[in-house]
């Protein structure tokens, strides 16, 4: 049953790869220019361009497919996909092991269901969170594994976590919680052998995994590093927002958009009771682990509940975390992406809903039982409703916009390439998936609203623009930007204007403007 429901969830997964829904943006178009640079040897990023603390690991896991294909959206998402593919798999099997074989076929199901939040997160190329999904449950088994006597080679499975942990800090910091709390795990189950090879191997896998990061620090200008980087980001001008405001943010609106309960422009009412319960469910798991660990004996009896304490720990840090962040509060839409790793402590989460609710089927369980186990029911049953309706939303005709926006990007490329046009200026969320599609036929420099310089990940088509006599301007139809550039050019806007695509304007001045020269 659960390879049936996992399958289901793949294929849904890749019909909507293979139609490029969702929609490309320009933070996947460079991971997919890193991916091309790879493929042509010109270059080997360590961080994500004008990012230094995103791992590129998904542009090398693409750059090969790339290097036969060219520039393509479905083939740089293949990989996540494959990725996704084998969470499901982990997510089984680890569940199956510490929880109960039914109950990890439910876990798969909600895990194949998919809103618009939860399928971005998984197949588009915008860092970090697929492959990190993967290597926890990997070396959360290997915990379970060495517990129970499981595994024959010993000092290589602890060798295996140290590099997974590794990769996994290289590629996203948001794993941190879970890296944390796992490497406790591991710490319970076999301390004493990290005294002698099974340490020494997994320092060693450890440094491995982490050394592109460690080097590229290393000869990081001043305040580049990923340290100064992430301080910089988590710096806010002007006033705090309470912490209500943030825990607001966080579980009415972060947690159901997280699990998928919701489409990707806000939930309704009735769809963020599983945020309010979040914080319930959490505590209860903990009851229900710590219950266990006390009745059970030996390693092998206690490591299931061990490893839930792990994904309980990891999830309250990791709500946590994103809790202290203002954005929670002044941006929970744009931000929800951050708790996207939630989903690996599902199994631990709805452990105590699906516990209660077989312990009420029983014909010798009391009334109070009975109805526990029938409210647990519900609730397990109401989530699985509610991710299934916004699936449903999404694949039945919220996906229509994306479809569109990702349209007129491809006839805009096709234009620009058809007019002899290999320069031009636009917005941050029109140039590096212009230069993408365009396979760097056409380079763009960003400019922000007033037409000053903007947000350039990739210097070089900055300075090629600075070079050439006379760039185009791609515009987002009345945005500021286009306004100002219609202001700068005064009669001659009307002339200047080449082609309207969709909601995009081209000119072609004589003599372009450049105020910040």
């Amino acid at each position: 049953m659960a390879l049936v429901v996992g399958v289901l969830g793949v294929g849904y997964r890749l019909v909507l790869t293979w139609y490029t829904v969702p929609a490309s943006n320009s933070d996947e178009a460079t991971f997919g220019l890193a991916a091309l640079h790879i493929a042509q040897g010109r270059e080997l990023p360590v961080f994500l361009y004008g990012q230094r603390y995103m791992g590129t690991l998904e542009s090398y896991l693409a750059a090969p497919l790339l290097a036969v294909t060219g520039p393509s959206w479905p083939v740089l998402r293949l990989p996540l996909l494959a990725l996704y593919a084998v969470f499901l798999w982990l997510m089984y099997r680890l569940t199956r092991r510490i929880c109960s074989p039914w109950f990890a076929v439910l876990v798969v199901g909600l895990l194949a269901l998919g809103s618009e939040r939860v399928v971005r997160d998984q197949v588009m190329a915008v860092g970090g969170r697929p492959e990190v999904k993967v290597a926890v449950p990997l070396m959360l088994l290997v915990v379970v594994g060495l517990a129970r006597g499981t595994i024959a080679r010993r000092w290589l499975a602890v060798g295996l976590f140290g590099l997974l942990a590794g990769l996994a800090l290289w590629s996203d910091w948001l794993i941190v919680p879970y890296l944390a709390t796992a490497g406790v795990a591991l710490l319970w189950a076999v301390r004493r052998e990290l005294l002698g090879w099974a340490g020494a191997l997994l320092v060693a896998g450890f440094a491995v995994g982490v050394a592109p990061m460690v080097r590229d620090n290393l000869v990081a200008p001043p305040g580049q590093d990923s340290w100064s980087v992430l301080r910089q980001i988590s710096t806010t001008d002007g006033p705090v927002p309470s912490w209500s405001r943030r825990l607001d943010g966080s579980l009415l609106e972060g947690v159901p958009l997280a699990t998928g309960l919701c489409p990707a422009d806000g939930c309704s009412g009735w769809q963020r009771w599983f945020g309010l319960a979040y914080p319930l469910l959490l505590l209860a798991a903990a009851v229900v682990a710590v219950v266990a660990y006390r009745q059970s004996a030996g390693r092998g009896g206690r490591v299931g509940p061990v490893v839930h304490l792990a994904l309980v720990a990891g999830a309250a840090l990791t709500l946590l975390s994103y809790a202290r962040s203002p954005l929670a509060a002044t941006d929970p839409l744009g931000n929800a992406r951050y708790l996207s790793v939630l989903s690996l402590s599902l199994p631990a989460v709805l452990w105590p809903l699906w516990s209660a609710a077989v312990a009420g089927r029983r014909r010798t369980t009391g009334a109070v039982r009975r109805v526990t186990g029938g409210l647990a029911g519900a609730a397990l049953t109401a989530l699985a409703a509610t991710a299934l309706a916004a699936t449903v939303a999404f694949a039945t005709g919220g996906y229509v916009p994306g479809r569109v926006e990702e349209r007129d990007a491809r006839r805009l490329a096709a234009a620009l390439r058809d007019a002899g046009l290999h320069e031009v200026y636009g917005e941050y969320w029109t140039c590096n998936r212009l230069v993408f599609n365009t396979a760097e036929e056409v380079v763009c420099g960003v400019l922000a609203d007033d037409l000053s310089p903007g947000r350039n990940r990739i210097p070089a088509y900055w300075w090629r623009l600075a070079r050439a006599e006379r760039p185009g301007y791609v515009l987002v139809a009345d945005d500021p930007a286009e306004r100002r550039l219609r202001d700068l050019l005064g009669a001659e806007a009307d002339a200047a204007l080449r082609a309207e695509i969709g909601g995009y304007r081209v000119y072609h001045p004589a003599v372009p403007p450049r105020p910040w020269r």
